[in-house]
């Protein structure tokens, strides 16, 4: 037999959904690209789609302190190269790339882990 567990999330900021061109944290609706942790959300975070992804763009990553960034690149996985996000790994900073959909479950059920996560998700 299953057994339920209280689900404890105290995550200040909450993905409740995603659907293509919108992500909807706590209530409200957001269609840009955002930076999102469990006590922060940056708004209007550039770049908005992966073409203009840049490693500079990822600076602001380091200042939140995470564990481990997800970064979304939209409706579909993209491979992204080392140098976009290799000064986070060598701040052992670990980074998962993946479509903002997965992001998106990875960082709610982090965040339900009480994991120091950040997502950086392209919302196009």
């Amino acid at each position: 037999m299953a057994t339920l567990d209280l689900d404890d999330n105290q995550a200040q900021y909450q993905i409740r959904s995603f659907k293509p061109g919108a992500i909807q944290v706590n209530e409200k609706t957001i269609t840009s690209s955002i930076i999102i942790t469990p006590d922060e959300l940056v708004p209007d975070w550039q770049p908005q789609t992966v073409s203009e992804l840049t490693a500079a763009s990822l600076n602001v990553i380091a200042e939140l302190k995470p564990d481990i960034l997800l970064i979304g690149t939209g409706p579909t996985h993209m491979l992204l190269s080392i140098e976009i996000y290799g000064s986070l790994i060598n701040q052992g900073i670990g980074v998962e790339v993946m479509a903002t959909p997965a992001a998106c479950r990875t960082f709610n059920a982090l965040c339900a882990e009480n994991r120091r996560v950040a997502a950086a998700l392209i919302i196009s």
